[in-house]
């Protein structure tokens, strides 16, 4: 990963706090880099036609685009076709396009606790109206799942085994590779949310055993909002059913949708002008790497050193490799400390339960949720340092 990216990047914006810390990078990630911005307006003013649409130049521009960005994500994805790769709105669009194209009436799957509401919920509704049946292995206090908990769940029926790579609401890495190879002899589908890695840590598909993984382009990738993919291993290609249907530019003769993947999956236009400044911005970073991963981890343990040295609050997850912890404070609530945090120092975090329904059971914190703390690339330890300043300052108010 290169590291000029950070220095390139229009993230300047101050408050009449003092200095804006943005602190919600497992939401989006903030700043762009301003290759990523000048690439969605140069679309937007010099090119912007459809791509996959027509045959003059500038749409041939933007299908070009397209196909510059797949190559990009198999690239870093470790896959040799960039056809494995269809293009959704988001990354809850694609995981929504695999469960929904992928599972049958009468199919097991099985999921974790730490996974997102972005899977849980499709899962849950499906088995709601009895299309399928499904079991939630739980995370420990930490949010992990143990690989020989989600081995016990996989019964003769079971049609896939869904685990997000890393919980959104501790931080916590997934053993992925590990539960990979644990069921590489079960003929079950191995589904893998990477909202919270792709572009933070290192993926490759083939050798952790992953057949499908979704993911959004404006997190770690430094995408803008409003990107998403899907990987589809080639076995699976003509297996998934299209959930949208629509107009695609190819086979437009046919009433039928197209039998061909990434097609059949991507009805309606894409995104262009989002996928030129993502493509943008990934090829800004580069693909993560041994030194990435390093100062990632750094952040990582210099937050949670930080929390942990602040008696009052309790510290969920750890310091594995993403620089992302929850904290609950004693006699106040994760909304005000949030806002306090936000209102008188410039802090911005999240609070609440972060779009995860379930990993609140093992962790403790069913009543209210907690306030989340996640950086990202270019998050330094001088903000952190602020943060945990502030709320040690916040702490002894509050707590004498």
């Amino acid at each position: 990963m290169k590291d000029e990216h950070a220095s390139e990047t229009s993230g300047d914006a101050d408050t009449n706090r003092g200095r804006r810390i943005y602190l919600d990078h497992a939401a989006t990630s903030w700043p762009k880099p301003n290759q990523c911005i000048e690439a969605m307006i140069d679309f937007i003013r010099e090119c912007g036609a459809a791509s996959g649409r027509g045959a003059y130049a500038n749409s041939v521009r933007a299908t070009a685009i397209v196909d510059s960005l797949r190559r990009e994500i198999a690239r870093w994805l470790g896959v040799s076709s960039p056809r494995d790769i269809s293009f959704h709105a988001n990354g809850t669009a694609a995981i929504n396009a695999a469960l929904g194209g992928l599972l049958r009436v009468g199919d097991h799957v099985v999921t974790t606790g730490a996974d997102h509401n972005s899977v849980l919920r499709p899962l849950h509704a499906m088995a709601g109206s009895s299309l399928i049946d499904w079991t939630i292995v739980d995370c420990d206090r930490s949010g992990r799942v143990s690989p020989d908990d989600v081995l016990a769940a996989v019964t003769d029926r079971t049609r896939m085994v869904a685990v997000t790579h890393a919980a959104n609401v501790t931080g916590t890495v997934q053993p992925i590779s590990e539960i990979g190879q644990r069921i590489a002899d079960h003929p079950a589908i191995y589904f893998c949310d990477a909202a919270q890695t792709f572009g933070y840590l290192p993926i490759n598909v083939r050798e952790m055993g992953i057949d499908v993984l979704a993911a959004p382009g404006h997190k770690g990738a430094l995408g803008p909002l409003g990107t998403g993919f899907l990987y589809l291993a080639e076995k699976l290609h003509s297996e998934i059913r299209p959930t949208i249907l629509g107009g695609t530019g190819s086979a437009s003769e046919s009433l039928d949708m197209p039998s061909n993947y990434p097609d059949k999956l991507e009805s309606g236009n894409l995104n262009v002008p989002a996928l030129a400044g993502w493509l943008a911005a990934m090829r800004a970073m580069g693909s993560p790497d041994a030194q990435s991963v390093l100062k990632l981890k750094t952040i990582a343990a210099r937050l949670h050193a930080g929390l942990r040295s602040i008696d009052t609050i309790d510290v969920m997850g750890d310091e594995s490799s993403l620089p992302i912890a929850s904290i609950v404070m004693q006699s106040l609530a994760p909304h005000d400390l949030a806002s306090i945090l936000d209102a008188e120092y410039g802090i911005e975090t999240r609070s609440g339960f972060h779009c995860a329904a379930r990993i609140h059971h093992a962790l403790g914190s069913e009543d209210g949720g907690t306030l989340r703390i996640s950086g990202g690339h270019g998050t330094t330890a001088e903000e952190i340092d602020a943060l945990i300043a502030a709320i040690r300052e916040i702490s002894d108010q509050v707590n004498g």
